[in-house]
C-alpha cells in the first residue's frame, strides 16, 4: 500500500499525535510499501514529522474551500502513485472531496473521525459525509459512530478503531519529585492533576468546583492544570472567585508530559463529551490512578471500579467522592493501575491499533482496486 495521510490542522493535540504514531507503526511493522504525510508547512505536524525524518510534504491552504489546494493535492497524489488517502480533519475532508470531484483524484478516500459532534447541521456537511468517494469512516469510539448515524446514510461505512498510545514514550512510572520541587509543594502533599486544552467539553469548571469541595474536606493535596486554550482566562477567574489561588497551579503548556505525568498521585478528568481521552491511556502507561467522567467514549477506556472510577458528569460532589475514595484506598489504587496497564497493552498500543487500522484500510483498497 502507498498511503497518504492528510491534515490541514496546525495545532498539536491527540489527533495530530495519532498521525505520527500511525506513521511510525506502519513503518515499523512493514504494513505499507511507502507513505507520506501532507500538512501545512507552519503546522506542528510538519515540524514534528520533519524532526523524525518522515516523508512529509508541505501543502498550505487558504481556507476550507481552497480549490488551488485541491488541484495541487490531486497532482501530488498522482505523482506519488498513491493508492489511498487517509483524511484526518474536517477541513481536509472538504478539500480532498473537492480534489476528487473537480480535479480527477481517483483514489479511495478514508476519513478518520474523533469528535462527538453532529454533522447533519446543513446540506453541505451531510453531502460531504455521504460523498461516494468516501469509502469508510473510521471512528475512535462508538459514541462517535452514534452521532454520525444522523448524517451518514450507509452505516456500513462506519467502524471503530480506538485511540493509540506509545507505551515506550510513557515508560516512566516512578516519581522523582520534580513537580514538588518546581512548585514548592510539601513532600507529604498528594498531586491531583489534569492535562487538557481549556475548551468547553473538557469542563474545567467542574474540575475547579471539585477542587473547592476537596479543599473544604481537608484533603492534603495540591492541584495542577496543564494546558492552554480559549477558556483559560475564565478558569483563572473562577479559581480567584473561589479563593483557590494557593491550591490550584496553572502550569501552562508543557512538552515534558512523559516526565511530569508520573508525578501525579491521581488523574482527575472531568471532560463531559470526550471521544476517548488519549491522556487516560497515557495515565495507564504511567500507572496513575484515574477518576473520570462517565461520558462519551470514556467508559470504553475506563472500566468503573476495575481500571479507574467513573463519576457523574458535571457533578463536583460525585467527583470529589470518587477522588477521596481513590486517594484513601491503596488496594483500589493498585488494582486499578495494574488492570489499567494490562487493558492498555491488550487494546490500545501502537502495535494493536496499527494492525486494526491497516486492516480497515486494506479492506477499502481491496474493494476499490485501481484499474
Amino acid at each position: 500500500m502507498r498511503l497518504i495521510q492528510v491534515t490541514v490542522s496546525k495545532g498539536w493535540r491527540g489527533h495530530e499525535q495519532k498521525i505520527i504514531y500511525l506513521y511510525e507503526a506502519f513503518k515499523e511493522y512493514g504494513y505499507v510499501e511507502e507513505q507520506w504525510i501532507i500538512c501545512p508547512e507552519d503546522s506542528e505536524t510538519f515540524k514534528i514529522a520533519t524532526q523524525k525524518g518522515m516523508n512529509v510534504i508541505p501543502l498550505n491552504n487558504k481556507s476550507e474551500y481552497d480549490l488551488k489546494y485541491a488541484k495541487k493535492f490531486s497532482k501530488i497524489a498522482k505523482k506519488l502513485n498513491a493508492d489511498l488517502v487517509f483524511i484526518h480533519n474536517s477541513q481536509a475532508h472538504t478539500l480532498i472531496v473537492f480534489s476528487s470531484l473537480f480535479f480527477g483524484l481517483k483514489l479511495p478516500l478514508v476519513l478518520c473521525r474523533t469528535l462527538i459532534k453532529r454533522v447533519d447541521t446543513n446540506f453541505f456537511r451531510k453531502w460531504k459525509y455521504n460523498y461516494k468517494g468516501i469509502k469508510k469512516i473510521i471512528c475512535v469510539s462508538y459514541p462517535v459512530v452514534d452521532v454520525l448515524k444522523y448524517a451518514v446514510k450507509d452505516h456500513n461505512k462506519l467502524c471503530v478503531v480506538g485511540s493509540v498510545t506509545d507505551i515506550a514514550k510513557f515508560s516512566k512510572t516512578q516519581k522523582t519529585g520534580i513537580l514538588h520541587q518546581q512548585y514548592s509543594i510539601p513532600s507529604d502533599y498528594k498531586i491531583v492533576g489534569n492535562i487538557a486544552a481549556f475548551s468547553g467539553f473538557k469542563d474545567h469548571f467542574t474540575w475547579v468546583n471539585t477542587v473547592a469541595k476537596l479543599v473544604k474536606r481537608g484533603i492534603k493535596a495540591k492541584y495542577i492544570l496543564i494546558g492552554k486554550g480559549p477558556l483559560e482566562t475564565q478558569i483563572r477567574n473562577q479559581i480567584i472567585d473561589l479563593g483557590l489561588e494557593n491550591q490550584i497551579i496553572m502550569a501552562g503548556f508543557r512538552k515534558d508530559i512523559p516526565e511530569v505525568l508520573p508525578e501525579f498521585d491521581l488523574f482527575l478528568f472531568t471532560s463531559n463529551n470526550e471521544p476517548t481521552g488519549g491522556v487516560l491511556l497515557e495515565s495507564y502507561a504511567c500507572k496513575i490512578p484515574i477518576v473520570a467522567a462517565n461520558a462519551g467514549g470514556i467508559p470504553e477506556v475506563v472500566i468503573d471500579n476495575e481500571t479507574g472510577l467513573l463519576a457523574e458528569v458535571g457533578n463536583p460532589t460525585s467527583f470529589a467522592d470518587k477522588v477521596e475514595q481513590m486517594l484513601n484506598d491503596e488496594t483500589l489504587q493498585e488494582k486499578c493501575t495494574e488492570n489499567g496497564s494490562n487493558y492498555l497493552i491488550k487494546n490500545f498500543t501502537k502495535e494493536v491499533i496499527a494492525k486494526k487500522m491497516i486492516n480497515e484500510l486494506s479492506e477499502v483498497l481491496q474493494k476499490n482496486k485501481r484499474y
